[in-house]
């Protein structure tokens, strides 16, 4: 079973190594015909090294990680972690805050350096970060508190049902996620949101009544429109849309707004609609509460073969352990169904797309994902295979071709 857990991380890190190897070099071969003129010369090159310091960061961030997971199984870290947990308490549930709380402390320090270099050498570098020491570590210590409630919570959760319930423990605990995902996803914009940034109203009157005529034509009752100041952190431009019901939201990034015309914006929040009159949103939502109540199901077998904990080298196996190495041996899985929904996203990006050019303007659609590639330094020719696999949006070239 040791063998097996490595091999899955061995496995998952290579077919990774590859795909990145692989899109790193398609930057350098001739562009797209819909792309080309998009770039300067010098964007170009500043494109292409963007890309290339991403990769050696990322390349660098995973082979650190495989070694510790490999040297924590072979030399007996997670067991040691575990008997410290055992030696807490006797109840499995605290054992679980114990085990999981020393394992996601330990990675938190590690990983604080990698997201320090990732913002304040790379991002720095090329112009994008606008992030203090000071909102960095502010966000650090929030994502920590937030995860700790959250997370403990569900763990602690997880451990109370599979004790009194045994493996029918699943079923209860996807109700309780599901209802979580649901809360979430209704109310994200007005609770979850606000803890990291600031939402306002759109100041530009004029931008302001170009919208609402165009909502008004659509039929789309346009009740929470908002600019969030993104700017804080980074210059990168976006645009989303959150929420169901009464609650549905869209958001504009300032950057966004600062940097293209009412048109364009305009024709970004086409795109945006077109994800809700798709129905978009909700088959997402839809989809993930299918995908988690297969997993969960997966789980709550697992849950009760003591082999599992045994590949990760714990000689006392219990639940938590089980989790773990649940979760490792699960990433093949995790990695088909992803692309499977990435897939089914670049469809719907497609449908969006269509939408924003039968009810507004394609062509200025178009204007505004060259400007937002210029802005964020997109990899304008990326390789198929990545693309497959990762890519929750078509490449820039395959949209603009099918605008047209």
């Amino acid at each position: 079973m040791v063998a097996l857990v490595i091999g899955v991380l061995v496995g998952v890190f290579l077919i990774e190594l590859i795909l990145g190897r692989l899109n790193q070099q398609n930057i350098l071969k001739p562009w797209p015909t819909q792309v080309r003129g998009i770039y300067t010369k010098g964007q170009v090159k500043r494109a292409v090294e963007y890309a290339h310091k991403n990769y050696q960061f990322s390349f660098i961030s995973k082979i650190i990680s495989l070694a510790i997971m490999v040297f924590m199984i072979m030399e007996g870290g997670f067991n040691w972690v575990n008997e410290i947990a055992i030696s807490f308490s006797d109840n499995q549930s605290y054992q679980a805050l114990v085990f999981f709380g020393i394992l996601l402390g330990a990675n938190q320090l590690i990983s604080i350096p990698f997201s320090y270099y990732q913002t304040f050498i790379i991002e720095e570098e090329f112009g994008f970060n606008n992030s203090s020491k000071k909102l960095f570590l502010t966000d650090t210590i929030k994502q920590l508190v937030i995860g700790a409630i959250i997370g403990g919570g569900l763990l602690f959760l997880l451990g109370w049902l599979f004790e009194i319930l045994g493996s029918d423990f699943w079923l209860v605990f996807w109700g309780v996620i599901v209802v979580i995902m649901i809360f979430v996803n209704t109310f994200y914009t007005s609770l979850i949101l606000p803890l990291f940034n600031k939402l306002s109203p759109i100041e530009d009157e004029g931008l302001k009544g170009y919208v609402l005529a165009y909502c008004k034509k659509v039929g789309y009752g346009l009740k929470n429109l908002y600019q969030m100041d993104g700017s804080k952190r980074s210059k990168k431009a976006n645009a989303f849309f959150s929420g169901l019901g009464p609650t549905k939201t869209i958001v504009l990034y300032d950057t966004l707004i600062e940097g293209q015309s009412k048109e364009e914006i305009t024709a970004v929040l086409a795109h945006e609609i077109g994800h809700y009159k798709r129905k978009h949103t909700l088959f997402n939502l839809l989809f993930s509460i299918v995908q988690l109540f297969g997993m969960l199901f997966l789980l709550g077998w697992a849950l009760n073969q003591s082999d599992f904990s045994l590949g990760l080298g714990v000689e006392t196996p219990n639940f938590y352990t089980g989790l773990l190495a649940f979760s490792i041996l699960f990433t093949p899985i995790s990695f088909l169904i992803g692309m499977v929904q990435n897939n089914i996203s670049r469809i719907m990006e497609y449908q969006a797309d269509a939408y924003a050019k039968e009810t507004y303007n394609g062509e200025t659609l178009i204007t505004a994902l060259k400007k937002l590639s210029v802005d964020n330094l997109s990899n304008l020719n990326p390789h198929p295979a990545y693309v497959f696999f990762y890519y929750s949006h078509p490449p820039i070239h395959q949209r603009i071709k099918a605008l047209k």
